[in-house]
C-alpha cells in the first residue's frame, strides 16, 4: 500500500503556467491569444481558457465548509433539494387531485395559486389528503388578498397542529405590478407585511416575502443582472421593514428568493454560490452577529427559464431544462421547478409533467447528486467564476442602493429598462446567431409544422387585473428569445404558398457542399422547402432544374474564386424568373452587386432581418 504522503502521478513533472501559455501560443500559430481564446461574457468580465491553482490565491471567499457562514458552499450539510411542481386546476377538487397525483410520483414541494375568491372550504378541499409534515406547500395570491389568504392558511395549519412542522411560502410580491405592468405598488405594503408576520409568528417555517427574480430571467436579464437586482430586492425588504421597527433577523428569516436558471451551465452554478455569500454579508450588515444564527442563510427556489424555451423542435427544451436543473442542483439550492417542455404552446399534459418531474428524480435518485454537497468547491474555474459574478453583481447592487434602493429604481422604471435592454441585445444576438437556439435559429427541422399544435400563449394567468393609471412606467418585456423566429416561421405556415429554395451546387466539391448545408440551414429557419442537389456540370443545367422544380429562390453554392464567373452567368440566365442568392461573401461581392446581384447570405448577416425581407417579397 502506498504511503499517505506519496504524491499521485509523481512521474509527471510540474508544468508552470508560463509553459502552458507558451505551448498554447505555438498551437495558435500566430493568432491573437486574447481574441481567439479569451471569452468576454455578457456579464461584464473575461473568462480565460485555462485556470490553475494560483488563480485561487487571490480569492477571499475560500476556506469554509458547507453550512458555514457565508454559505458560499451551501446553507446545509446535505444536498437534499425539494422537487417542486406548480399545480393547476379549474376547481379546488381538480387542484387537489392534480397535487396528490404529482406527490404520488415523486414531488415533495407544490405550488398552489389562491387567486380569486378563497374561503376555508376551498382551502380545505385543496389540501385534503396532503401530508404537510412531508410536503412543502407554496401559496401564490394577489398582493391585495395576501392577508386574507394568510389568515386562512395559518388557521388551517393551527387546526392540523402543524405549526412547527409546516414548511412553505406565501409569495407576497407587491412589486409584481411594477415589473409586469409598470403600475404603482400597493402603498400599504409595509402594513400588510407586518400583519403577515403577526399572523405567522408561531409558524417559523413559512417564508412570506418574495424576491421573484425569475421574472427578470424570463425577460432576458443577464446572470449578474438577476443576482444584483435579487440582492437589492431582498435588501429593500430589510430596509422597508426595519425602518418600520422590525428586527432585521426576523425579516430575513421570512424572505424567499425565487430565481431563474439560464442554460449557461457553469455560470448559473456559480451564480447561486455567489448569491448565498453576498446575501449573508448583506444580512450581517443589517444585523451584526447574523453569522452566528440562521437568519443570514439564503433560501432559494430555482425555476428553469422560459426565455429560451421554443415552440419548434420543442423537445430540445428538455435538453435546456436538464442542464439548467443540474446546475441548480449542484449549486445547492433548496428546491427546483423544472418546467414542462410544451409549456409555450399548450397546457402541459400528463406526459410533459411526468418528464419534467423525472428529470429531477433521475438527477437525485439515479445520478445521486443529492449525496454530494458543493461538488464544484475548489474547482479553479467555478471558484473564479463565483468571485467574478459576485464582483459584478455587488457593483450593480451598490449602484441600486446609491440611487435610492430597489423600489425607487422600480418606480422610475430604471430596472425594467435595464433588463429590457439586455433582452433586446439577446434578441439581436439570436437574430445574428451569436446566441444559438438549436432547432430555431440553427439546424431547424424544416419539415415540422407548429401552427396546429399551438393552444396557448404559454403565459400563466392568475386572474388578477391591472388597470391603466397615471404615472405608469416601463414594464418588462417577456418575449422569448425564439419569439421573432417563430413568428417568421408561423407566417410561412399561414401563407397559401410555401417558398421553395433550390441549391444550385456547382464547382469545388467541398465548398459547394458546405455552402449548400449552410444555405439550407439558413432558409430552413423561415420554414421554406429546401431542395438540395449533388451538383451540376453547368450553370444552365442547374437553373433549368431549379425552374423545373418551381423554385422561388435559387442559391448559388460554390467557391469564392469561381463566383466571379459563375454568379453573373447564373444571374443572367435566370433572368428574374426566381430570386437569386449567392452563398458567401466573396472578394468580388461589390463587382457582383454592380451587375445587379443583391442577395448574399453569410455568417455576418442578420439572419432574422434577411429572412423577414424574403418573406415580405415571397408571401404576398
Amino acid at each position: 500500500m502506498a504511503e499517505k504522503n506519496e504524491k499521485l502521478f509523481d512521474m509527471f513533472p510540474p508544468i508552470s503556467t508560463e509553459e502552458w501559455l507558451a505551448k498554447i501560443n505555438v498551437d495558435l500559430k500566430g493568432a491573437d491569444f486574447q481574441k481567439k481564446l479569451v471569452w468576454r461574457t455578457n456579464e461584464g468580465f473575461n473568462v480565460q481558457p485555462l485556470y490553475r491553482a494560483e488563480d485561487l490565491e487571490k480569492l477571499t471567499h475560500l476556506g469554509t465548509l458547507p453550512g458555514e457562514f457565508p454559505y458560499v458552499r451551501g446553507t446545509r450539510t446535505n444536498n437534499d433539494w425539494k422537487i417542486r411542481q406548480d399545480i393547476s386546476g379549474e376547481t379546488p377538487e381538480e387542484i387537489n387531485e392534480h397535487a396528490r397525483h404529482a406527490i404520488d410520483r415523486g414531488v415533495d414541494s407544490i405550488g398552489v395559486c389562491l387567486c380569486g375568491e378563497t374561503d376555508k372550504a376551498k382551502l380545505h378541499t385543496i389540501l385534503e389528503g396532503i401530508d404537510l409534515e412531508k410536503i412543502e406547500v407554496n401559496f401564490k395570491c394577489c398582493p391585495g388578498k395576501a392577508v386574507e389568504a394568510g389568515r386562512l392558511i395559518a388557521d388551517y395549519i393551527a387546526e392540523k397542529n402543524l405549526k412547527d412542522a409546516f414548511r412553505g411560502s406565501m409569495d407576497f410580491n407587491p412589486f409584481k405590478r411594477l415589473l409586469k405592468h409598470g403600475l404603482k405598488y400597493p402603498k400599504d405594503m409595509v402594513a400588510q407585511a407586518k400583519e403577515l408576520l403577526e399572523i405567522f409568528e408561531e409558524i417559523p417555517g413559512m417564508r412570506l416575502f418574495a424576491v421573484d427574480t425569475y421574472m427578470l430571467n424570463n425577460a432576458g436579464a443577464y446572470i449578474t443582472q438577476e443576482l444584483g437586482y435579487a440582492l437589492a430586492w431582498g435588501a429593500q425588504w430589510l430596509t422597508s421593514l426595519t425602518d418600520a421597527g422590525l428586527e432585521a433577523g426576523k425579516v430575513a428569516k421570512r424572505i424567499k428568493f425565487n430565481m431563474g436558471i439560464s442554460s449557461n451551465y457553469f455560470m448559473e452554478l456559480a451564480k447561486f454560490r455567489a448569491a448565498r455569500m453576498l446575501w449573508a454579508e448583506i444580512v450581517k450588515a443589517y444585523q451584526p452577529g447574523a453569522e452566528k444564527c440562521c437568519c443570514s442563510k439564503m433560501v432559494v427556489h430555482a425555476v428553469t427559464s422560459q426565455f429560451n424555451q421554443t415552440i419548434y423542435d420543442a423537445h430540445v427544451n428538455l435538453l435546456r431544462s436538464m442542464t439548467e436543473t443540474m446546475s441548480a442542483a449542484l449549486a445547492g439550492v433548496d428546491s427546483i421547478e423544472t418546467l414542462p417542455f410544451d409549456l409555450q404552446y399548450q397546457k402541459p399534459d400528463e406526459f410533459s409533467e411526468r418528464i419534467a418531474r423525472n428529470q429531477q428524480i433521475m438527477l437525485r435518485e439515479e445520478s445521486h447528486l443529492n449525496k454530494v454537497v458543493d461538488p464544484a468547491g475548489g474547482s479553479y474555474y467555478v471558484e473564479t467564476l463565483t468571485a467574478s459574478i459576485a464582483e459584478v453583481a455587488w457593483k450593480l447592487f451598490n449602484e441600486v442602493v446609491d440611487n435610492g434602493g430597489f423600489l425607487a429604481e422600480l418606480e422610475k422604471g430604471m430596472i425594467q429598462k435595464a433588463v429590457d435592454e439586455s433582452g433586446v441585445k439577446r434578441h439581436t444576438d439570436v437574430a445574428r446567431r451569436k446566441e444559438i437556439l438549436l432547432g430555431t435559429n440553427q439546424y431547424p427541422n424544416i419539415n415540422e409544422m407548429a401552427l396546429d399544435k399551438i393552444k396557448t400563449d404559454g403565459c400563466c394567468k392568475c386572474g388578477c387585473k391591472a388597470e391603466a393609471e397615471d404615472g405608469a412606467v416601463q414594464s418588462l418585456n417577456f418575449d422569448r428569445a425564439a419569439s421573432q423566429f417563430e413568428q417568421l416561421r408561423l407566417d410561412t405556415e399561414r401563407s397559401s404558398k410555401r417558398p421553395k429554395v433550390f441549391m444550385l451546387t456547382i464547382g469545388n466539391l467541398a465548398m459547394r457542399l458546405a455552402r449548400a448545408q449552410f444555405s439550407g440551414n439558413f432558409f430552413g429557419c423561415a420554414g421554406y422547402e429546401i431542395i438540395d442537389n449533388l451538383g451540376f456540370d453547368t450553370v444552365q443545367a442547374g437553373v433549368d432544374a431549379a425552374l423545373e422544380k418551381g423554385a422561388d429562390i435559387v442559391v448559388l453554392c460554390s467557391s469564392d474564386d469561381e463566383y466571379a464567373t459563375l454568379a453573373p452567368e447564373a444571374y443572367k440566365y435566370l433572368d428574374g424568373r426566381a430570386m437569386f442568392v449567392v452563398a458567401g461573401a466573396p472578394a468580388c461581392m461589390e463587382d457582383l452587386k454592380a451587375q445587379g446581384i443583391e442577395h448574399f447570405i453569410h455568417v455576418r448577416v442578420n439572419v432574422l432581418d434577411t429572412l423577414v425581407g424574403f418573406n415580405a417579397k415571397l408571401l404576398k
